[in-house]
């Protein structure tokens, strides 16, 4: 029998990409709704092609649906097109599995990856017909669930989510389903189960919980409403890798951002970088079993046909058995010609080695990450790369065949000087150089030197969390004078400059570090037409300005101000292992140009080993 669509086949042939919205993708679940208890819906604020390409989803997809008594599915942004109509018919936003209303599941759980996915949220929840404020919910009403990176500091959306999980899904989701399923049988009542999920460790019930401000808008106290829940909310690590990963992940109809098969190595990392927040709230490393990835790869390809297979992590060359997995991969999947794609790997003679097995050299591109131009700011960042590994990588990589190198750097860094931003023009003219002292019998065409600027924003729980941000009109000013820096390089031919929009990067600062009045600012913006705010096209500084105005909050407040160590921070009330004094010592460290080692070469003490039995033994 044929799935019943949501859509009418007129209205589907009406909008781009139709495929986005049937459902009924190679692996995908469907369930008896008679024989399940739970409807979970899973969503990524973003178009289906972004969303799909996301791991967190088909992790959490494949572990809910290994319960017999509950069905997953999962929704995304409806696009412009569709958008419109859905209000103007007043069509429900559906799931694609059942295509039933998403009003209609017990949960909505939506992935938090980017701030500036934030006026999404509030498209899918208003196109679902449920309830914008979580106030003004009923029991007939889907529990809001928010998670993610982004949830690290969910201040910002407090008014808009039930509950937010903080850390990896595979930990708690069970106690809290289980506890839904046990009250839903006894006598359902909101705010009795959002109580009690409180107390669960890992979730955090915003509305339970209240903050007070000072007369110079800083925090002056961040208390619980009621005496049975935590203080602090703990944030949830897996330490067993092995426990859930799909071994037949989704595949969609239409190619995705990333349209391949993702195998994660590890999660965690050791480095250290001063900017990442990634480095800092996946803490502690923790590795999977090399004989596990080599069964799993199997099953993956077998189950998708996927040609391509993705080694994910943060940091892929501190996977101890890297060489092994793929020389592994090589050979098993030769004849079916299946490439492997390592991103996060440091440009060495190791990384340089694998890398020249697995791609044809002639085609592909290699990526460098120093992030700064200079020793000093890379030692500010605790990068933990020289000038001269950074050379001899790119002319090792020359010397094998590559001729084409990205590199990545930030804008707006603490302590950055104009020196330091010339030195991004000096070091990319460098390693140009580097290609030309090849004989030019052995060179393979001209050399393509792409280099590409962030601009800095400081997130939670990273040690530049109290820092001052550039404004949009600094960043701007920067980004002319690296232009003219490098069009003085002998070797300027040779370089592309690419940048990310000044006005975006700040307002993804304010949200980044905002707290509970930001999210009147959201909620006005999106009554204006604020959606997709990622996607450059449709961003509107304009309707935020507006936005920001109307409700009496100046931006600035949130991304120029240096904060003090003694200040209140929106997401002090969340512990996620790494401590406080840590992340100072490392903001302290950097203000004198210091650097940490690695944890592979001394633990720093830095709090993470609580998750580990016996702590970190690397």
């Amino acid at each position: 029998m044929a799935k019943k669509l949501a859509l009418s086949k007129e209205i589907l042939m009406s909008v781009e990409k139709p495929a986005r919205y049937i459902g009924d993708e190679l692996n995908s679940v469907v369930k008896d709704l008679n024989e399940t208890d739970i409807r979970f819906c899973m969503c990524f604020p973003d178009v289906y092609e972004i969303g799909m390409s996301h791991l967190g989803i088909q992790i959490l997809y494949d572990m809910f649906n290994r319960r017999s008594d509950t069905w997953c599915e999962r929704v995304y942004s409806p696009w412009h097109d569709l958008d419109k109509i859905m209000r103007r018919e007043n069509i429900p936003l559906f799931a694609l599995e059942s295509q039933d209303a998403v009003k209609e599941f017990d949960f909505l759980g939506i992935t938090l990856q980017y701030e500036m996915c934030y006026t999404n949220v509030l498209q899918i929840l208003d196109l679902s017909q449920i309830p914008l404020s979580a106030h003004d919910r009923t029991d007939n009403d889907p529990i809001v669930i928010g998670g993610g990176p982004c949830s690290y500091n969910p201040e910002p959306l407090h008014e808009f989510f039930d509950i937010f999980y903080i850390g990896e899904g595979e930990t708690v989701y069970d106690e809290l389903l289980d506890l839904y399923k046990i009250m839903k049988k006894s006598g359902y009542d909101r705010k009795e189960f959002l109580k009690k999920a409180a107390c669960i460790e890992g979730l955090y019930v915003p509305s339970l919980y209240e903050a007070a401000y000072n007369e110079d808008g800083t925090i002056a106290s961040f208390e619980k409403k009621i005496k049975e829940i935590p203080d602090k909310i703990k944030k949830q690590a897996e330490t067993d890798l092995e426990k859930y990963y799909p071994d037949k992940p989704l595949v969609p109809y239409i190619k995705a951002t990333q349209d391949r098969a993702v195998l994660e190595i590890m999660r965690g990392c050791v480095r250290g970088c001063r900017f990442c927040q990634a480095g800092m709230i996946y803490r502690p490393l923790r590795i999977r079993d090399v004989e596990y990835l080599k069964a799993l790869a199997r099953k993956m390809i077998q189950s998708t046909g996927y040609e391509e297979i993705s080694l994910s992590s943060l940091s892929s060359s501190d996977y101890k058995h890297l060489q092994e997995l793929v020389y592994f991969l090589i050979e098993e999947f030769q004849d079916k010609r299946v490439n492997i794609s390592l991103p996060s790997l440091r440009i060495d003679a190791f990384s340089l080695d694998v890398m020249g097995k697995v791609q044809d050299v002639r085609k592909s591109s290699l990526t460098f990450a120093p992030e700064a131009g200079s020793q000093r700011l890379r030692n500010v960042i605790n990068k933990g790369l020289t000038e001269e590994i950074i050379l001899k990588g790119a002319k090792d990589a020359f010397d094998g065949g590559w001729n084409r190198v990205k590199l990545y750097f930030m804008l707006g860094l603490p302590s950055e000087t104009e020196d330091d931003i010339a030195a991004i023009a000096e070091l990319a003219n460098k390693i140009a150089a580097e290609y030309y002292s090849i004989p030019k019998d052995k060179r393979n065409g001209k050399v393509n030197v792409v280099v590409s600027t962030s601009l800095f924003v400081p997130k939670p729980f990273t040690p530049f969390q109290w820092e001052a941000m550039n404004e949009a009109d600094d960043f701007t000013s920067k980004k002319g004078y690296l232009m003219s820096c490098i069009r003085k390089q002998l070797n300027q031919k040779s370089i592309k400059y690419n940048s990310h929009d000044s006005e975006l990067s700040v307002l993804e600062g304010v949200f980044a570090r905002g707290d509970r009045k930001c999210a009147q600012v959201l909620l006005s913006a999106y009554r204006k037409g604020c959606m997709f705010d990622a996607w450059s096209e449709y961003f509107d500084a304009d309707k935020w300005d507006e936005a920001f105005e109307e409700n009496g909050v100046n931006p600035l407040f949130y991304t120029h101000r240096k904060r003090g160590l003694d200040e209140i921070l929106p997401w002090d009330f969340i512990d996620i292992g790494v401590t406080k004094r840590h992340l100072i010592s490392e903001y302290e460290k950097s203000m004198r140009a210091e650097t940490t080692d690695n944890c592979f070469v001394n633990c720093c003490g830095c709090g993470a080993s609580v998750y580990l039995k016996g702590g970190c033994k690397f």
